[in-house]
């Protein structure tokens, strides 16, 4: 890559410093001259703008030229003096010749995940053929004043992967550093998409498009409370609106996902062949590991030797929960569940842990607290927990743990309409997946039913659908700035893929 820069200045905390200290520029970079123009017209923009710090980069590798840095906004944006944080973002140019006016601004989930991370998915990305796609950290993530809380490390001792994520010891050792950085009551939604907003505005875009996942959804249906007139379409996956107070719903989503699963086997003759008595044997496990963890041999991800952890019930419980986010670890989870009951817990250990190991490294953890402390947990009475959590593999303890750490965590003011339901006239997708443990479909319905101009759509997925239909349906709604005459024939056709099989079952 080649870097251009606006000003003599290093952009700091999004990875450029070192960026720009091996690549010089020298020679105008060999790109698409649409791309050249967008980015001369936002460097010029950054020139005229004291908040606004802009580099262009080139990748060579996909022939694209676009533009990164950082705005600079008042860490307390109601005072608005006193200290100010860095927002970093990426603005990726669209290829046409004619590109349309209204970019697509990406919102991460977690809550504690940036946009940053979406980089390679969307440098090549369809949305790029006639939309600029802006990428913006959200304050708290990435390069935006990243709150991380330190955790043991999981790459020393694998045995981390399956602790508890909530404990009050690491959060509690973290927040010094933090409060010296960081007023942690700021952190908070509304602030957070006044940011975006005042970022719109400071590129000088008149409207623009959404595109929210899992938390990020919420992002965008406050975005369009806040403001209304500045979005032109949405589209949320895996919708976790305001009534969703993470993470109480996290236990009775993930059983309905499960017993989703269970219902599948008891349908074919073949699949109850293949998984005989799975429930009772998912619930003979549970009961086994609560009285008698187990001792489990599972390969390092990184030097690829072998390891042990302890397999407690709760970690193995967590482990089916996070097994179920993707489909295709979702198809493979009756088999690993049958090799369980058998003692034989590698294979479910081992994906778990791949998951749980990227998710960790995704997410800042201070971030997600000040989030959730702040919106969610004082929204939920304790007294409701156990009831919520009732006859569910996953049980209370996570919403117990999260609390506990809630009590000890700053938090913003939770604003008096918070809770209230979002309606506005903006056209929005919502797209939910059948199977997804942790926003099932109810809740994509429950926005729906507030929004008079959306769409609600269920898909055969987890947390997160897609696939080329659900692309090219995307597509059609981005274009067409409208759900009215939208065609689901092709998404409506589409299967659940098969579960996979025992070894050996077809010989059988």
């Amino acid at each position: 890559m080649r870097v251009r820069r606006c000003r003599l200045v290093l952009v700091c905390g999004i990875a450029l410093c070192s960026l720009a200290a091996t690549v010089a520029w020298s020679t105008p970079p060999a790109v698409a001259d649409p791309q050249q123009h967008a980015c001369d017209r936002l460097l010029a923009i950054a020139q005229a703008d004291p908040n606004l710090e802009l580099v262009q980069v080139e990748d060579e590798r996909t022939q694209s030229a676009f533009v990164r840095g950082t705005y600079s906004v008042f860490e307390n944006r109601e005072r608005g003096e006193g200290r100010r944080i860095s927002i970093a973002l990426i603005v990726l140019p669209a290829r046409s010749d004619e590109p349309a006016p209204d970019p697509v601004f990406i919102l991460h989930g977690g809550p504690g995940a940036a946009a940053s991370a979406y980089l390679g998915a969307e440098i090549n990305g369809w949305l790029r053929e006639r939309h600029d796609v802006v990428l913006i950290d959200q304050r708290g993530t990435g390069g935006s004043n990243r709150l991380d809380v330190p955790l043991p490390s999981g790459e020393d001792d694998l045995q981390k992967y399956f602790d508890p994520l909530f404990q009050r010891e690491p959060f509690l050792a973290a927040l010094p550093e933090l409060q010296r950085r960081a007023d942690l009551s700021q952190y908070t939604t509304n602030n957070s998409v006044d940011d975006f907003e005042e970022i719109r505005q400071a590129l000088h875009y008149d409207t623009i498009n959404l595109r929210g996942g899992s938390y990020g959804s919420r992002c965008a249906l406050v975005y369009m409370r806040r403001h209304p007139e500045s979005i032109r379409t949405a589209t949320l996956n895996g919708v976790q609106p305001i009534a969703y107070r993470n993470p109480l719903p996290h236990a009775r989503s993930a059983q309905e996902a499960l017993d989703l699963i269970f219902a599948e086997i008891r349908a074919s003759e073949r699949y109850r062949r293949a998984f005989p008595d799975i429930e009772a044997k998912f619930q003979e496990t549970l009961h086994r590991l609560e009285t008698t963890p187990a001792k489990v041999i599972v390969k390092h991800p990184s030097s690829g030797e072998n390891a042990e952890i302890t397999l407690d019930r709760d970690a193995f419980a967590e482990s089916v929960r996070v097994l179920m986010y993707s489909l295709q670890s979702n198809r493979r989870l009756p088999r690993m569940l049958m090799l369980a009951y058998e003692g034989n817990y590698r294979e479910l250990a081992e994906a778990s842990l791949n998951t749980t190991r990227g998710l960790r490294g995704l997410i800042a953890l201070g971030m997600l607290m000040c989030v959730t402390g702040s919106e969610d947990i004082p929204r939920i009475d304790p007294g409701e927990i156990e009831a919520a959590c009732a006859r569910t593999f996953l049980g209370a303890r996570r919403v117990r743990n999260q609390l506990e750490v809630a009590a000890i965590w700053p938090s913003g003011a939770l604003a008096a309409n918070f809770g209230q339901p979002v309606h506005v006239n903006v056209p929005v997708l919502l797209l939910s997946g059948t199977h997804d443990p942790t926003t099932t479909p109810q809740w994509g319905e429950q926005a729906a039913s507030h929004l008079p101009n959306s769409l609600h759509v269920i898909v055969p997925g987890g947390h997160g659908v897609g696939g080329p239909a659900v692309t090219r349906l995307e597509r059609a709604f981005l274009e067409a700035g409208s759900v009215e005459g939208l065609d689901l024939t092709e998404v409506r056709k589409l299967p659940l893929p098969p579960l996979v099989l025992p070894d050996g079952f077809e010989d059988q």
